[in-house]
């Protein structure tokens, strides 16, 4: 029984002290890599928003000419029955 656990803590003692060597290279490793995927996703969000704006500017126009050629066909309507009523 006291060599399985013997194996347990030199195992786990050799694991500490490859981690509290590894952890500061890992942290300078990886630092620049998570500063870009930030920027990255900055970037990435503020062109998502543009998109989305030029996309609602498009429907905004759409509707608005929608409503501009309705508007006209019923004065048209109204014009050709004032027409009308004037013979």
């Amino acid at each position: 029984m006291l060599p399985k656990n013997l194996d347990k803590v030199v195992v786990g003692t050799a694991l500490a002290l490859a981690a509290s060597a590894l952890i500061p290279i890992a942290k300078t490793t990886f630092r620049p890599l998570f500063e870009t995927g930030i920027q990255g996703s900055a970037s990435l969000i503020n062109r998502s928003k543009s998109i989305l704006q030029l996309a609602r500017q498009e429907v905004e126009d759409i509707i608005a000419e929608a409503q501009f050629e309705r508007m006209k066909k019923q004065l048209d309507r109204e014009i050709a029955m004032l027409d009308d009523t004037d013979k």
